[in-house]
């Protein structure tokens, strides 16, 4: 049976409410928790983005949930960094942590005024930060004078007895397969069934042993039309074609070209009032994989984790 997770969406909720929710969330019955880490929303609807490694300390600190987060090094932060923050939270809580390293957006990133690379140039980027990290988590001393990574002389000196997973993060079968190489683990954003078990295959084609996360959308309503009104009013950006998505520098840009159009945001979000339909069209993305994040796109929370609890969750480990 997969794990079932919840995602903390820093881009809409400030992190005291944040904090509060993935406590109830807990109650309600999840068994791990992640959540993103951006310095910006993605639309001005959104509204909020807080710092995740403080926040991910309160929350590993006041539940027993294992978290995870999804991390860009190698321009906004410092590799040396994000290794000594994922040590620290390791350290503290035993076999309980993951972070998973993609090659990030430029809504994050484009703030340290540094030129933004193209994705081969950010592909490149990302393993040379994923080897120092390993590294440093590993206890070595690092320097390295790469292509685009710095490090001189560095050693993180507080870290956990255990190995750390650090994932890959991938948004297509191409960067999935090519994760497959270097990384303990794949997660991935589910757009529609087929794409999403490419994706999949083919990381397992190239790393059958790894543990393989799945990060689902869902709008779930108490009437057909809220549910798609929660999904249009705050994830409307998740419609923007991949040739956009990760170069697009502020939040007005991606409202400036996020068109909605006929069964767009479906392949995005699964949107529904019926906690049992739900559940089928979650279990059909999520077949093959280890874990399964819920992500609920609404800003009531509250009552989404009550129809979790009592309908939701008891029928997703049904038939997971």
């Amino acid at each position: 049976m997969a794990v079932i997770g919840y995602h903390a969406s820093h881009e809409q909720h400030s992190p005291r409410e944040l904090l509060e929710t993935v406590r109830l969330a807990e109650q309600a019955g999840f068994e791990a928790a992640m959540c993103s880490d951006h310095l910006a929303p993605w639309t001005r609807q959104q509204g909020e983005s807080g710092f995740a490694w403080s926040w991910l300390g309160a929350a590993m600190a006041t539940t027993d949930l294992t978290f995870g987060v999804v991390n860009a090094p190698g321009q906004r932060y410092h590799p040396v960094i994000v290794a000594q923050a994922i040590a620290t939270l390791a350290e503290m809580f035993p076999g309980r942590f993951w972070a998973a390293l993609g090659s990030g957006e430029a809504l994050n990133e484009h703030v340290t005024g540094e030129e933004w690379p193209v994705k081969s140039a950010r592909q490149d980027r990302l393993r040379e930060c994923h080897d120092v990290i390993r590294r440093l988590l590993d206890g070595e001393r690092v320097s390295v004078r790469g292509d685009l990574t710095h490090v001189h002389n560095a050693r993180v000196w507080s870290r956990p007895d255990e190995r750390v997973p650090l994932l890959g993060a991938a948004a297509s079968a191409e960067t999935a397969q090519w994760a497959a190489g270097w990384a303990d683990g794949l997660i991935t954003v589910a757009s529609t069934p087929a794409e999403t078990q490419g994706i999949l295959e083919r990381f397992r084609a190239g790393n059958a042993e790894g543990s393989a996360r799945l990060q689902v959308h869902v709008s779930l309503g108490e009437t057909a039309e809220e549910a798609m009104r929660d999904a249009e009013e705050q994830w409307a950006h998740s419609i923007v074609s991949s040739e956009l998505m990760w170069d697009l520098e502020d939040p007005e840009d991606y409202e400036a070209v996020a068109r909605l159009s006929d069964g767009a945001l479906e392949d995005a979000v699964v949107i529904s009032d019926s906690a049992i339909d739900m559940a089928d069209r979650i279990a059909q993305l999520a077949a093959g994989f280890d874990h399964v994040y819920l992500h609920h796109v609404g800003r009531d929370q509250l009552t989404f984790l009550r129809r979790c609890e009592t309908e939701l969750l008891p029928e997703l480990r049904r038939i997971l």
